[in-house]
């Protein structure tokens, strides 16, 4: 199981602590029947109307999301789409900034990605790179559709893994006319290759056999084992871990529909991020511009630096002092709401 551990440990630095794997979880929500009370980790604001909707992404799942429009606003808005961080749910960071965004002006769309959350998709607590970046452009397509919102001016922003994801999203997605990344991970690079790029050939060999081996146990169970659940410290741990454990684990974020909550991914999660690097066609989002938001003191801000370097103009890459990552999650003092606010509004104007 060592290699196996590897591959879980490079899933966000979650490492599950040991003992044995999860059951499989159950659907928390569905388009039929959802979560009506308000149960975001986040008080509600009353500069914003905010409903619960669905739409479908390219793959025929239903995707659960919260819409936030600013009170009181006429004519057609510019609009922004809101995924992350990976592993999380809408109730906590991307929830958070959709509302506060739409206090400054924007209609903002929060949701759940696919296999998670309220959303759709069998069996629970999966993830993939194309997946979920089609995720982001089906909230781009539901965005478009809406009558206040201004087809022309919409935007992404990604947290964390979905920081990423974003930056692949607007690569792909030509309607995207602006993209920030906020406490960015580049999740294939981090399950490939280790943080700091630290695996070698031969743990990544071992981490592959021992994933096709998972394959088979799960093919004979007819359903997938899950890792254990994240976030519960064991001692000792990293600090980065423990940061972790303060948002999802803690009253600040822990929301029980969240795989970062207590629960787990799929065991053979990695695998479609082995070799399916998310970043390669970052350049082409030029000319179209990227605001890259990261903690001074995050241990994943290496991300955002070389995703920078790669990145063609006009790009920006904005450094918190003080902050590190899960920083940017939820803390309103230290998260740049106003920068981003006026990226926005300048890069999504009216023509």
């Amino acid at each position: 199981m060592k290699a196996l551990a590897l591959s879980a440990a490079l899933l966000l630095a979650l490492v599950p602590v040991a003992g044995s794997a999860q059951d499989a979880p159950t659907l928390g929500g569905n388009a039929m029947t959802l979560t009506q009370t308000w149960d975001k980790v986040f008080p509600k604001s009353d500069k914003v109307d905010h409903r619960k909707v669905t739409f479908k992404n390219r793959y025929g799942i239903t995707l659960v999301a919260d819409l936030y429009q600013p009170k009181n606003a006429s004519g057609k808005l510019a609009a922004i789409a809101i995924g992350g961080p990976f592993g999380a749910v809408k109730e906590q960071s991307s929830g958070l900034y959709a509302q506060t965004m739409a206090e400054r002006g924007f209609v903002t769309l929060a949701f759940d990605p696919s296999y998670t959350g309220e959303s759709g998709g069998e069996p629970r607590n999966v993830a993939s790179p194309d997946i979920n970046t089609e995720d982001l452009s089906a909230a781009v397509d539901f965005l478009g559709l809406q009558p206040n919102v201004d087809r022309e001016r919409i935007g992404i922003i990604g947290i964390c893994g979905w920081g990423g994801m974003a930056l692949n999203a607007a690569a792909v997605d030509k309607r995207v006319k602006a993209v920030v990344a906020s406490t960015m991970y580049d999740m294939t690079r981090v399950m490939s290759k280790g943080y700091n790029d630290s695996v070698t050939l031969e743990q990544r060999r071992q981490t592959l056999e021992q994933l096709g081996r998972q394959r088979w146990a799960d093919a004979e169970k007819g359903s997938p084992a899950y890792q254990p659940a994240y976030n519960e410290l064991k001692g000792g741990d990293a600090q980065f871990l423990v940061d972790y454990h303060d948002y999802y684990m803690t009253p600040r974020g822990y929301h029980a529909r969240a795989v970062n909550s207590g629960n787990a991914w799929t065991m053979t999660t990695p695998l479609s991020f082995m070799n399916m690097p998310i970043m390669t066609y970052i350049r082409e989002i030029s000319p179209r511009p990227i605001l890259f938001i990261h903690g001074e003191n995050a241990h994943s801000r290496y991300f955002s630096e070389t995703a920078y370097a790669a990145a063609a103009q006009p790009k920006e890459l904005m450094i918190v002092p003080g902050a590190n990552h899960v920083d940017l999650y939820d803390q309103v003092d230290k998260i740049p709401f106003d920068r981003m606010a006026d990226f926005f509004k300048q890069n999504l104007a009216a023509k």
